[in-house]
């Protein structure tokens, strides 16, 4: 059965979308606009104005205004909170349309985005809301040896870095932006955002829904375009403050080269190769939770559990579990309400994962189930089981963001610790045992941001999010995000 499109979804595809900027839906400045595909069939889904450097030029000037003579800096912080808040609300009330939009310009299943990536943004919002009246400076006793006698008054302040401009990833493209603009507007930033440009509809969806919410114009601009121009240009700018950057540790690299002009503070989170690591004494749960860390939102994730770890006497019994899940998954249109992995978001990633895959055979491992393309039409790739793998393989060495799992036996617990950190990247790990002494144990010694213990893939506002390494730097939610989008302002007065 597939699922019958909103009134308003068809009518906000059917219509040209432009960019906001102070408020206002304007064309971009050169009358650019690009297309944005239907990941299921490859076909035009929407056209969308193409921000370059002018547009973000407005944009950065619009969001320096609010931020320097608007109402959002002098605005309480409770008021500022309720106005947050109120984002997740309309988020909450606009569901169904929210996850259309998702499933259309993302390639994703419709029933994921509802029951997931929507409630989770709103989520979001709601968690940030809170913090608003919570950022809070300290009082310290100071004592100044070449002064003796003198007496002091001395605190801190915890103050909005200014302006920030925010560049977003494709595969999660609503939740990426409540992720960056949520603590942003709770620390009383002004934000110029930049969604991927192979998905920009919800991040467009969400700006309307930021508007009808109360946020005062030039709070919020939302400029798509492609990275090259318009994300280049707003990592680069003079007039911003701070970039936050979610994407590959290739375009991190880029970001931080074009921040280096005005020394502009940086976050940034960027890919992961994670870890998987199922031990001999592991519930029967542990297969399927394996499936799960790689083929959730079909391995376009940067905490994929890419690389599966099974000691030595259940490895094959793990793998061939693993692959009867991938090959049970229903592959579809993620429209259609019995699809459980849908199409790579464009064919641009269907031939980066396809090259991975062929550069595997090429390099002599072997596929115990899937490996290949499905279908003729669209962009979509078979759930992916390989073994018989080396160290020094792209597939075992590479982030490759697809359904795509290479598995390896190990023998003990120290192995398997010097083996999940052989990499790069540090983002995310996962562990699966009876033993929790043991799981800890090695939690400690895996350098990722974050560890799973007998789970994957879980969540919460409230969890700081981040890695190691060259997975990037930083954190997102939890309180620790505050931290990226405040400055510290010590005040001393002699008494």
């Amino acid at each position: 059965m597939t699922v019958t499109l909103e009134r308003s979804v068809e009518e906000f595809i059917g219509a040209p979308r432009q960019m906001f900027i102070d408020g206002q839906w304007v064309n971009a400045a050169s009358g650019k606009t690009f297309e944005t595909p239907n990941p299921a069939t490859g076909e035009t889904l929407a056209r969308v104005a193409e921000g370059d450097a002018e547009d973000i030029n407005r944009a950065v000037r619009a969001a320096r205004r609010a931020f320097e003579d608007g109402p959002w800096s002098r605005m309480t912080a409770s008021a500022r909170g309720r106005l947050i808040w109120r984002i997740g609300d309309l988020i909450l009330e606009h569901t169904d349309e929210l996850a259309q939009l998702e499933s259309l310009d993302n390639g994703k299943p419709y029933l994921v985005a509802q029951a997931a990536d929507v409630p989770l943004a709103a989520d979001l919002f709601h968690y940030m809301a809170g913090w608003a009246t919570k950022i809070e400076g300290n009082t310290i006793n100071i004592s100044v040896p070449y002064m003796p006698g003198a007496n002091f008054h001395s605190y801190t302040l915890r103050e909005p870095v200014g302006v920030v401009g925010q560049i977003i990833p494709w595969n999660f493209p609503l939740l990426m932006a409540a992720w960056k603009l949520g603590p942003a507007l709770a620390t009383g930033n002004c934000v110029v955002l930049k969604p991927a440009e192979q998905t920009p509809l919800t991040a467009l969806r969400l700006a309307e829904l930021i508007a009808e919410a109360g946020i005062p114009d030039g709070v919020v601009n939302v400029v798509p375009g492609y990275g090259e121009t318009a994300g280049a240009a707003l990592a680069a700018h003079d007039d911003v403050d701070k970039v936050a950057f979610t994407g590959s540790t290739e375009v991190g690299r880029l970001i931080v080269a074009a921040a280096t002009g005005n020394l502009k503070k940086v976050s940034l989170e960027l890919g992961g190769k994670s870890p998987n690591i199922v031990f001999s004494d592991a519930q029967d749960d542990a297969v399927a939770g394996a499936a799960n860390a790689i083929f959730f939102n079909h391995g376009q994730c940067c905490v994929a559990g890419s690389r599966l770890f099974v000691q030595q006497d259940r490895f094959d019994e793990v793998v061939e579990g693993v692959a009867e899940i991938a090959k049970s998954i229903k592959i579809g249109s993620g429209l259609d309400a019995d699809t459980q992995m849908g199409p790579l978001v464009s064919d641009e990633q269907f031939r980066r994962v396809t090259g991975y895959l062929e550069s595997g055979r090429e390099e002599g491992a072997t596929a115990v189930t899937g490996g290949g393309r499905v279908g003729d039409r669209g962009y979509f790739v078979e759930p992916t089981v390989i073994t018989n793998t080396r160290p020094d393989m792209k597939i075992v060495r590479e982030e490759i963001f697809g359904p795509v799992v290479v598995a390896e036996p190990f023998s003990s617990l120290d192995e398997i610790a010097a083996e999940a950190n052989d990499t790069t990247y540090g983002l995310g790990a996962g562990i699966w045992t009876k033993d929790i002494s043991k799981a800890h144990a090695l939690a400690k010694k895996i350098r990722a941001g974050t560890v799973w213990i007998n789970c994957y893939n879980v969540f919460d506002a409230a969890l700081p999010f981040g890695g190691y390494k060259q997975s990037g730097w930083g954190r997102e939610m939890g309180h620790e995000v505050l931290e990226a989008y405040t400055e510290v302002k010590a005040v001393t007065a002699q008494l």
